[in-house]
Parts: structure tokens; sequence; C-alpha cells
């Protein structure tokens, strides 16, 4: 027998999985360092970070829904069968092996283990660490069948309990006020968009694009089998883990504001956490902030390698799911062994080209049913999204390449001619103008279309 809904328990664990999937590595450190780098403006750029490191989650996983698609290369198929394909392998290899999964592990080891070894020990520290940590990832993820009672029953209370622990010592006993701490230079008069620019790094958007093919077959293990009612149980569930990601967040961002009246401005946010877990509860603080980084990325790299492995074993069925998932779980360990910096620093201009054409692409997945999921509208609006997208790239790449002169000079055109490139929104006005001229051409076929049948029956 199959039911027609999941119950609020099932729909709860169901959240629980989305939530243990989705908040990881970057969703630690991002956040604490946002609240340093905007002291006083804090809450403003928190509702930026809100906006792209949720919002734009739940609406990955609703366009999914709403298009009742299988992950993201049915998501984005009606661009074309090769971009979909190239679409789905970029983001895969920037989730997977080549930035997110390797920082899973990169991320606990910085934060909880490396502070306590000498620099002489630490590339072997590292070596250890994620090893054990890949090795213990694949165990689980290969026995993908008891992935939802696994991270959903165990881990995540646990990793919560944890959490809870360290909030509730700083809001008893905080540091200073939020609002009345030193704000830097770029967070004094474009706190919202930095804020919504530095989602980008918890890779939230794109992960949720991926994982939606989890999160449908976990709903339908519980007996659901209509599209319809799959969508509904998978939209419910959203809303509930991400609003507890949400919660976390603006935790996390308060947390980094008030430790400016104690700590300086830190290189990232594993070292703040580390300075406030020692600073409230002393050698039991870094015990706790190692397993708690260690819980919660091991349940995001779970799911990570579990959707780049069943999305290749479904577009590639010759090659085992395990094959993949061994592929991914070595790789990401000989990356992760490069150290965070490396990892942090060659992937953000990797995001700043693939947000643009996520976000646009998750829009038109929402809005399909108006424009009957018209390729047309998703191939002019995702070709004018590309253009910006490049030059984004291109801004952020790592020193050496940026300064280049051709990259500098392509640079100085989208300064000139690009609105809003500056702020790190040169895709905005490009999709916009994309999805406005694709839907008046689909208006144009509709019509043409109607008055070629009038003519035929007169």
């Amino acid at each position: 027998m199959t039911n027609e809904k999941l119950n609020f328990k099932r729909t709860i664990i169901i959240a629980s999985l989305i939530f243990g999937m989705l908040f990881g590595a970057g969703n630690l450190i991002f956040p604490v360092h946002l609240g340093q780098m905007a002291g006083g403006h804090w809450l403003t750029a928190s509702s930026g970070f809100l906006i792209s490191g949720v919002l734009i989650p739940l609406m990955a996983l609703l366009a999914i829904c709403i298009t009742r698609s299988n992950g993201i290369y049915d998501l984005a198929k009606p661009i074309g069968h090769w971009y979909a394909l190239a679409f789905l392998i970029l983001i895969h290899a920037t989730l997977g092996p080549l930035f997110a999964t390797p920082r899973t592990a990169t991320v606990p080891y910085t934060i909880g283990i490396a502070p306590h070894l000498s620099a002489a020990h630490n590339t072997m520290g590292l070596l250890i660490y994620s090893a054990l940590f890949f090795a213990i990832t694949y165990y689980f993820a290969a026995r993908q069948n008891k992935i939802t009672s696994l991270i959903g029953k165990l881990l995540n209370p646990a990793f919560l309990l944890l959490l809870f622990c360290l909030f509730l010592m700083a809001f008893y006993r905080p540091l200073g006020a939020a609002n009345a701490t030193n704000i830097t230079t770029p967070y004094l008069h474009n706190a919202f968009t930095n804020g919504f620019l530095q989602g980008y790094n918890t890779m939230d958007g794109l992960a949720s694009l991926a994982f939606g093919i989890t999160v449908i077959t976990a709903i339908r293990a519980f007996g659901l089998k209509k599209p319809s009612h799959v969508a509904l149980a998978a939209a419910k569930s959203s809303c509930f883990g991400l609003a507890g990601i949400a919660l976390i967040y603006l935790g996390l961002t308060w947390l980094g504001a008030t430790s400016l009246h104690h700590y300086s401005l830190a290189a990232n946010g594993g070292i703040t956490l580390a300075q406030l877990a020692h600073y409230y509860l002393g050698t039991i603080g870094d015990a706790l902030l190692a397993t708690l980084a260690t819980i919660t990325c091991m349940t995001s790299a779970m799911g990570l390698v579990i959707a780049f492995s069943q999305d290749f074993h479904r577009r590639f069925p010759r090659i085992s799911y395990k094959t993949f998932l061994r592929f991914n779980c070595l790789l990401s360990f000989l990356v992760a062994n490069c150290g965070l910096n490396q990892i942090i620093a060659w992937s953000t201009p990797v995001l700043m080209f693939l947000y643009p054409l996520a976000i646009t692409l998750i829009i038109l997945g929402i809005t399909s049913p108006l424009f009957n999921n018209d390729p047309l509208v998703y191939r002019i609006t995702t070709g004018l999204t590309l253009i910006p997208a490049f030059f984004d790239m291109l801004n952020a790449a790592p020193a050496p390449l940026k300064q280049l002169s051709l990259i500098q000079s392509l640079i100085s055109f989208a300064q000139h001619y690009f609105p809003f490139f500056n702020n790190g929104f040169g895709w905005l006005s490009f999709g916009i103008c994309g999805m406005l001229i694709g839907f008046s051409c689909h208006l144009f076929q509709q019509r043409s279309t109607a008055n070629r049948l009038i003519e035929r029956d007169n």
C-alpha cells in the first residue's frame, strides 16, 4: 500500500536529511567570518547571505519538484543535451572531488586538529585525518539505502546538541553587542550584496540541484509514487530543513560580530570558531569543536558523494555506483591534501561562473509552467547569462591569472559596459533581459501558431 502524503514524523526525517546533506564545511566557517567582516552591519549582511545560502537552495529543490526532474541533467535538458551534460559534470566536479567534498575534510581538520599540532606535523596529520575521513564516508555512502536513518536519526541530533552548547554559552555570556563592532570597508555601504556573494561559498544552491534525486528517492522509499505527492512532500520537508539552517546562520553570524570585542579579524571563520570554543569551554571547547566540525562535515560529505555517484551512474549506467563512489572519495582525498586555502582560492572563480547559470536555471524551472517549458526561453536566457558569468569568473581569478594583461583588458571592458559588474551582479541585467526576450518570443510563436490554425480552419 502506498501513502498519499508523508506524516509529520517522516516529513521531519526528510527535512533532517536535507539539513544534514546541506549543512557542512562552508556553512560553519563562512557565516562566522561574514559576521566579523560586517561587524555592526551583521544583520544586513546576513539577510543577503540568507537569500543566496537558504532561499536559492529552497528554490532549487522546488524547481526540481515543479519540473518533475530527477536532477541537474533533467532540469537543464531543455537547453540541450550537451549543455545539460556539461553543466552536470561542472557542478558535480565542483561539489565533488575538486572543491566542496575535499573541503569537508580540510575544514574540520583546520579548525579542530591543526591548532594542536606543530607546522612540521600538519602535513602528515592532514594525510592521516583525511584518509580516515573519506574511508568512513565511503563505508556509509556505499550503503545508500540506510542514508535516511543514518543522517536523519543519528548524526544530525548529535550535531545540533553540540552546536546548541556553544550557542547557549555565547548567549548567556556574550562578548559584547554585535551592533557596536567595527565594520570593514566593503561592508560599510554594500553589506547586503557582499553578504549575498558570500553565500555562494556555501555551494548550497548547487548542492540542492544535485541532492534533488537523493531527496526524491528517500521520499519514494516511504511509499509515495505520484509525482504531485512527491513534489508536495519535498517542498514541505525543504522548508523545515532550510529554516533550521537559516536560524543557525543567524546565530553564527552574530557570534562572528560579537567576537570582535575580544578577538581581531581572522583569516577565516574556522579560526574564530576555535577561539570562541576555547574562550567559553576551554579544552572541552576544543574537543567540542573538533567533534562538531567532523560530524557535520561528514554528513555533508556523504550527501555529496552519494549525489555524485547516483547522477553519474544514471548518465553512464555501464559504470557501477560503487565505482563512481570509490573514484570520488579517492580524488577528494588527494585534493584535500592541497590544503584549505588553495581549495578556497581556486573554487571562487568557478562559483562566480556557475552560480549565475544555476540561479537563472532555477528561476526558469519554477516559472516553466508559464511558458510550457519552452526550450527557446531556456536557451535565450542561458545564452545571455553565459556572457557576464564568464567575465565574473575572470574577475574572481587568483592573482597570478588576474594580473595577465589580456584578463585585465577583459575585466576593464566589463566594468565599463556591464551594469552592476563591480558589485558581482553583472549577470542580473543579462538574465532578466534573456527571460523577457525568451518569453516574448514564446508568446509570439504561440500567437503565430494560433493564427495559422484559425486561417486553416477558415
